[in-house]
């Protein structure tokens, strides 16, 4: 008879694991790669040095408390660094919550196209996923509170929404905290909050800063263009930002992640040529594709989600295959309950160029 082995707790193993963005192509072509929402510019060439010179001293422990990056985070932003909590990617921090404030028995409610890990989170600290359904591929704060029970812990909202780009108002999103229960924690979200230029966009700073049952979480991923480094922060009120403290690890940030991450902060002109940037080519793209006779969902983010008709060689996977062969990789969304899309990173002048003629010629080889 053979040894037993050890086994992960029940529920595990049901978890799907999350597929990032692909990167390769077939051919051995250099691909251009357009679909994880990475920044075509680049990080600052501060970050780029500041990570360098961290490099001359990888004997040593990393500072546990990233106090150089807390501080820079809190001078831009006007925050209290002792409320702020770094993390190996916003990632780890989503992770950090649902493992602070989810357990079994509890509930964990997200949007219809929501972020994948948000589902994935709950799973492993041993709580039930509830899925709100959303209204024109955007969250709906009443379907939301319709789907809040006893039971419910945390509520999980991307805003802006990846992969859809939608977002929420920040009178919506008051409205929903206020008609949330006060025992249930309201994350924000807001990985891709720097893109966004609209009125009645907050990220969540002021509803942090004036609940206690808040948290906005932000990447280094997107605009700041420090994806390999995986540094991301949570601003909390004072009790979730301690419970996350007690359970982090005690060096979750690189010596070279934490002097990247706060030389990047400091260097906001870099930030501002990428949202310049991102303001040119977002409706370039948008209208170009909607020229073609495909279906576009207006973004306030650095992507663009595509909507492919049906059938057989016309349908977003024929798309995606046709792409590759170009070199061209999109990201398909079929995880997030979308397989008639494909979502579309805004790249350089060369890159939005390319896409634009190759979606051309596939649309028009099946006219």
């Amino acid at each position: 008879m053979a040894p037993a082995a050890p086994k992960p707790r029940p529920g595990v193993l049901d978890i799907e694991a999350y597929v990032p963005g692909e990167s390769h192509v077939p051919g051995g072509l250099k691909p251009v790669k357009l679909s994880s929402n990475e920044t075509p510019l680049g990080p600052s060439p501060k970050a780029v040095e500041a990570f360098t010179q961290a490099g001359s001293a990888l004997e040593r422990y990393p500072d546990g408390q990233a106090s150089a990056l807390r501080h820079a985070i809190a001078r831009r932003f006007g925050l209290n660094p002792d409320r702020i909590v770094c993390g190996a990617g916003s990632d780890e921090l989503i992770n950090l919550i649902a493992h602070a404030y989810l357990g079994p028995g509890d509930e964990g409610l997200f949007t219809e196209h929501g972020f994948l890990l948000y589902r994935i989170v709950i799973l492993a600290a041993g709580a039930t996923p509830v899925v709100a359904p959303e209204t024109g591929l955007k969250a709906d704060v009443d379907a939301i509170l319709a789907r809040v029970t006893p039971r419910t812990r945390v509520v999980f909202l991307a805003n802006p929404n990846n992969p859809t780009g939608t977002y929420l108002g920040i009178d919506e999103v008051r409205r929903l905290r206020a008609s949330l229960p006060s025992d249930v924690l309201l994350v924000l979200d807001a990985a891709y909050a720097e893109y966004v230029r609209r009125n009645d966009y907050e990220a969540g700073l002021e509803l942090v800063a004036t609940t206690e049952n808040t948290v906005m979480t932000r990447t280094f991923s997107k605009i700041f263009g420090l994806a390999g480094l995986r540094i991301g922060w949570a601003y909390c009120p004072a009790a979730v930002a301690d419970a996350l403290n007690r359970i982090r690890g005690p060096f979750n940030l690189s010596a070279p992640s934490i002097a990247a991450g706060a030389a990047a902060m400091d260097d906001w002109a870099h930030i501002e040529a990428a949202v310049h940037h991102n303001e040119q080519w977002l409706p370039w793209l948008t209208s170009e594709i909607e020229k073609l006779g495909l279906r576009v969902t207006p973004s306030v983010a650095n992507f663009i989600l595509i909507h492919f008709p049906d059938g057989p060689g016309r349908d977003a996977a024929a798309c995606d295959a046709f792409l590759k062969q170009k070199g061209i990789i999109l990201r398909r969304v079929a995880g997030y309950g979308l397989p008639g899309a494909l979502r579309l990173t805004i790249g350089t002048e060369d890159e939005n160029r390319k896409v634009r003629d190759a979606l051309a010629e596939f649309v028009g080889s099946h006219a």
